[in-house]
C-alpha cells in the first residue's frame, strides 16, 4: 500500500544526485577515454591536423572551427564535440580534415593539451553590449588571417554540435552547403534588413535563411565574408531596433547578410543537421 501510494513521486533531491552523477561519470569517461587513446594534442597555429588519411578526395577535406569561450559549460561541450569528431572523422563517408577550437577568450586555458586549439583576442571590453556571441566572427576573422589551414573548405561548427555519423562534404564548388533555420526569414524582416542590404543588392530573398553555423564553406570565400560578416553584426548590435527585432538570432543574421553581400548563395540542406529542442515541463 505504502509503495503503491508513494509511485511516481520521486524525490526532486534524489533526481538531483542523479542528474549530478550522471555528468560526473559521462565528464569523466571522455576525458580518461579520450586521452587514453590519443594521447593529449596541442595546437596554437591552427592547422589542427592529425596527420594523413585515406579514402577521402583532399581536394574535398574540410577543416572544422568552432569558436569557444573558457567557460565550464563551453569546455564541457567542447570536449565532448572534440570526441565525436575524433570517432567519425576516419570512418567511411566523412571528408573531415583538421579541427581547431578557436578561443576567443584571449588567453589559454586547461583545454590546451587535449583539443586544438588557436586563442584570439576578444572584442574591446564592453563592444559585445553583453551579447557574447557577436566576438564569434572577430574570431574568426583573426583565425582566417594567422592561422595555416591545408584543407580548401571550413565547416564553421559550434561547441554544442555532436557528429553522429561520418560528415562528407555537402559544398559544391562555389556553392557552400548549409542548414536553414525556420526562425531566419530575411523577407518577413525585408524592413530591418534594407539598412544593411541595400535595394540595389537586389530582392532580400537573395538572403538564405541561415547562419554561420553548420556551414561548409571555401576557406576562399570565408576570407572576404568574415570581416563583412563582423561589421554587419556590430552595426546590427548599435541600431536598437534591429538588436530588439533580432535578439540572439542577430549574429547569424548579420552573416546571411555578409553572404548576400559578396553574392555567395547558400545550397540548403535539411539533412546537414539533427535539431534537438529541450523542453521544460511544469
Amino acid at each position: 500500500m505504502s509503495g503503491r501510494k508513494n509511485a511516481g513521486r520521486t524525490s526532486p533531491w534524489l533526481l538531483i544526485l542523479i542528474s549530478a552523477g550522471c555528468f560526473f561519470a559521462t565528464y569523466n569517461f571522455l576525458t580518461m577515454h579520450g586521452r587514453g587513446r590519443d594521447g593529449p594534442r596541442k595546437l596554437l597555429d591552427g592547422g589542427g591536423s592529425y596527420g594523413s588519411r585515406s579514402g577521402s578526395d583532399p581536394a574535398k577535406r574540410f577543416h572544422v572551427a568552432l569558436t569557444a569561450t573558457d567557460a565550464l559549460y563551453s569546455q564541457w561541450q567542447s570536449r565532448i564535440m572534440h570526441y565525436w569528431y575524433k570517432e567519425m572523422r576516419d570512418r567511411p563517408g566523412s571528408d573531415m580534415g583538421g579541427f581547431t577550437r578557436i578561443l576567443h577568450s584571449g588567453k589559454p586555458d586547461g583545454l590546451m593539451d587535449e583539443i586544438p586549439t588557436m586563442v584570439v583576442d576578444p572584442l574591446p571590453e564592453g563592444k559585445d553590449k553583453g551579447y557574447i556571441v557577436l566576438n564569434r566572427p572577430w574570431a574568426f576573422v583573426q583565425w582566417l588571417q594567422r592561422a595555416k589551414i591545408d584543407e580548401d573548405y571550413i565547416l564553421m561548427a559550434e561547441p554544442d554540435h555532436v557528429f553522429v555519423k561520418p560528415l562528407p562534404n555537402l559544398a559544391h564548388g562555389d556553392e557552400p552547403a548549409a542548414f536553414p533555420f525556420f526562425y531566419i526569414n530575411p523577407t518577413v524582416n525585408e524592413k530591418i534588413l534594407r539598412k544593411f542590404f541595400p535595394e540595389e543588392k537586389g530582392p532580400v530573398s537573395k538572403i538564405d535563411p541561415i547562419g554561420n553555423s553548420p556551414v561548409i564553406i571555401k576557406k576562399a570565400q570565408l576570407e572576404k565574408i568574415a570581416p563583412t560578416w563582423m561589421n554587419v553584426s556590430l552595426k546590427m548590435k548599435e541600431d536598437q531596433d534591429t538588436d530588439k527585432a533580432f535578439g540572439w538570432v542577430l549574429e547569424m543574421y548579420a552573416y546571411a547578410v555578409a553572404s548576400a553581400l559578396h553574392g555567395v548563395h547558400h545550397s540548403l540542406r535539411k539533412d546537414f543537421m539533427i535539431q534537438v529542442l529541450s523542453l521544460v515541463t511544469r
